[in-house]
C-alpha cells in the first residue's frame, strides 16, 4: 500500500466512490456525497432500502455454535471467478427451503435467505426514543408523525430519504459486495460483486468488478450473530436444533405460547423479546451477566424473572423420537437442566432465545481481519481481530489510519443512531470532496492510541453511553470538520451545523428520564434498536 497521499491527491470531486449498505448510515452518507457532487455507486445486497428496520418474515440460516470466526460473516463468500460469467443457480443455492420460485414452474428456486440473508426486524418493532431525536439532517419526519412508530413508519422515512436525495438512482440492489481491495498499485478500490439477476424463467448469479477511488463501509451492526461458547450449549442446539435460537432470528412471540422460554441478554433486544412474551409465553426467564451495559430488571414485564448469568447446559438424554419439534412432543420441555453461576437450576425449559448481540465483521475486508490475532495483537493494520469486539484502527470511528480512502459510518454504540450516523456521514462527505483536511497519519495515529488508553480495548471502545460523550462527540467532529475545511484555503458557505439546541433539549429530557430508571448507572441507552445495546 503506497504512503498516503504520496502518489495521488486521494479526494475530490472528480473522485468515485462505492458505498455498500442502503440502512441509515448507508443512505446518509450516500446522500450527503451526492449533495457534494461526487460520483456514487451504493451496492445494497437485498432487494429494498432500510436495512436493520426493514421486517422480512423469512430469517436468516442458523450459524455454528459457538460462533467466532468474524472473518465469516453471515453468508458465504464466493471465491473470485466463481461466477465470472453469466452463471445459473448454484446448489448450494438451489435447495427450496427458504427459496422463491421465479418464472413459474420452469423457474429456479433460489435461497436468497442465504444469498441476502434478513435482517433481526421482528413484527412488533416500535422506537422508544422520540422521532424528533432520531431524525436525519437530511429531512424531518413527516408533519404529525408520532414520537413512537412502527418499524414500517421507520422503514418508509428511511426509503423516502433514499429516493429523495436520488440514492435509489445509483444503488445496484440484489448486489452482495465479496471483495473489496485495493489495486497493485494502491490507487484503486477495486469492488468484485455478485449480483442475483431475476430473470423471466428462472435467476443466475453474475460476477462483477469495478473500480473506485473511494469506499465507505456502511453494512451496521446486526449481521453475524454471536453465539456464546457456554460449556453445553452446542450439545443442546445439537439435540433439539428448533429450541435454541439467536434473537436475530425472532419474529413474533407466538410460536413460544403457554411456554417456558430463557431469554439470555441483558440488553435491547433481550428486554424487548421479554416484553413481546408477556402474557403469552407460561414464563420468561431473563439471564445477563450482570454486565455494566444490563438495562434495569424494572423495565421487565411482570411476567420476567431475570436470573443469574448461565454457566452451563446440560442433556439429561438423548432425543426421543416423537411429534414434535426435534423429537419432543408439542408440550414437553427439552430434557435437560440449565445451570446457573448462583447454582439455581432450571430444569422447565422448552425454549432458549439467545440475545447475545453481534459480531463486528466485514467479510469482503478479509486481510483486514485475523481470525488468530487477540485483541491487543490488531497492529496498524488489521481492523477485526479474533474476538470480534471492535474496529481497530480507525481515526474518530470514521476513516482507517492506514489508508483514509476507507471510511466507515455507523461504527459507534449506545447513541442516537440516526442522528449520530447523520453527523459521520456528513464529515465524511466533506472530506472525500477535499473540503476538509485530514490529519496527517501520524497525528491521527496519536490520537488513536490515546483513546485505547484512555478507553480500553473492547465494545465499550466505541460505546458513546456516558454523560455527555455523545453531544461532546458530534460537537468535536463539527469543530473539526470547520477548522480543517478553512485550512483547504476554500470558503465555508454552509458550515457544518451541531445539535440543534431543541434536540440537545428533546435528548436531555429523554436522558434524564433514562437515568431515573437507571440509578447510578449513566448513559444515554434506552429500549429500542435506535439506541441499541446488546450484551
Amino acid at each position: 500500500m503506497p504512503p498516503f497521499g504520496h502518489q495521488h491527491r486521494p479526494f475530490g470531486l472528480d473522485k468515485t466512490v462505492a458505498v455498500i449498505g442502503t440502512g441509515i448510515s448507508g443512505i446518509c452518507v450516500a446522500a450527503h456525497l451526492l449533495k457534494q457532487g461526487l460520483r456514487v455507486t451504493v451496492y445494497e445486497r437485498s432487494g429494498v432500502a432500510g436495512g436493520v428496520w426493514h421486517y422480512d418474515e423469512r430469517v436468516s440460516d442458523d450459524v455454528p455454535y459457538p460462533n467466532t470466526t468474524p472473518s465469516r460473516g453471515d453468508y458465504r463468500v464466493s471465491e473470485r471467478g466463481e461466477f465470472a460469467c453469466a452463471t445459473e443457480t448454484p446448489n448450494h443455492l438451489g435447495n427450496a427451503h427458504g427459496g422463491v420460485n421465479i418464472g413459474g414452474s420452469e423457474g429456479v428456486p433460489i435461497r436468497e435467505v442465504e444469498f441476502a440473508p434478513p435482517g433481526p426486524c421482528y413484527a412488533g418493532l416500535k422506537n422508544n426514543v422520540p422521532t424528533s431525536v432520531m431524525a436525519s439532517s437530511l429531512d424531518s419526519w413527516p408533519k404529525g408523525t408520532e414520537a413512537h412508530v412502527s418499524q414500517r413508519l421507520v422503514e418508509q422515512y428511511i426509503q423516502g430519504l433514499s429516493k429523495k436525495f436520488g440514492v435509489d438512482a445509483v444503488t445496484l440492489y440484489h448486489t452482495r459486495v465479496d471483495e473489496a481491495r485495493k489495486t497493485m498499485d494502491g490507487l484503486k478500490w477495486e469492488i468484485r460483486s455478485v449480483t442475483l439477476e431475476k430473470l423471466g424463467t428462472g435467476a443466475r448469479l453474475v460476477e462483477k468488478v469495478a473500480q473506485f477511488d473511494l469506499l465507505v463501509v456502511a453494512s451496521g451492526h446486526y449481521n453475524m450473530p454471536r453465539v456464546p461458547d457456554i460449556e453445553g450449549l452446542k450439545d443442546w442446539k445439537a439435540a433439539y436444533p428448533d429450541r435454541v435460537t439467536h434473537s436475530k432470528r425472532y419474529r413474533t412471540p407466538e410460536m413460544y405460547r403457554h411456554r417456558n422460554v430463557l431469554v439470555i441478554g441483558g440488553g435491547v433486544s433481550a428486554l424487548d423479546i421479554c416484553r413481546e412474551l408477556d402474557g403469552v409465553a407460561k414464563k420468561t426467564y431473563q439471564s445477563v451477566r450482570g454486565g455494566q451495559f444490563d438495562l434495569s430488571e424494572t423495565l421487565l414485564p411482570p411476567s420476567a424473572v431475570r436470573v443469574a448469568e448461565v454457566e452451563r447446559f446440560a442433556l439429561r438424554k438423548e432425543p426421543s423420537h416423537g411429534n414434535g419439534h426435534d423429537g419432543l412432543e408439542e408440550e414437553e420441555p427439552v430434557a435437560g437442566s440449565v445451570i446457573l453461576k448462583d447454582g439455581r437450576v432450571l430444569d422447565d425449559i422448552d425454549y432458549v432465545v439467545l440475545a447475545t448481540g453481534y459480531i463486528t465483521s466485514y467479510p469482503f475486508l478479509s486481510q483486514l481481519h485475523s481470525d488468530t490475532a487477540a485483541i491487543t495483537e490488531a497492529g496498524e493494520e488489521l481492523i477485526v481481530t479474533s474476538d470480534g469486539d471492535m474496529a481497530h484502527n480507525l481515526h474518530r470511528d470514521i476513516f482507517y489510519i492506514n489508508d483514509p480512502t476507507l471510511a466507515f459510518v455507523g461504527v459507534p454504540y449506545h447513541v442516537a443512531t440516526f442522528s449520530l450516523f447523520d453527523f459521520q456521514a456528513q464529515a465524511v462527505a466533506r472530506v472525500f470532496a477535499g473540503r476538509t483536511r485530514l490529519p496527517i497519519r501520524e497525528e491521527m495515529r496519536r490520537e488513536y492510541e490515546k483513546r485505547v488508553q484512555e478507553k480500553g480495548l473492547g465494545r465499550a471502545f466505541h460505546s458513546l453511553w456516558a454523560p455527555g460523550h455523545e453531544i461532546t462527540y458530534v460537537q468535536e467532529l463539527v469543530d473539526w470538520v470547520n477548522r480543517c475545511g478553512l485550512e483547504t484555503g476554500e470558503e465555508i458557505t454552509d458550515p457544518m451545523q451541531p445539535h440543534s439546541e431543541e434536540w440537545r433539549r428533546e435528548y436531555g429530557e429523554l436522558k434524564a428520564k433514562l437515568l431515573g430508571v437507571r440509578g447510578s448507572l449513566l448513559g444515554p441507552t434506552v429500549v429500542g434498536k435506535n439506541l441499541e445495546s446488546e450484551s
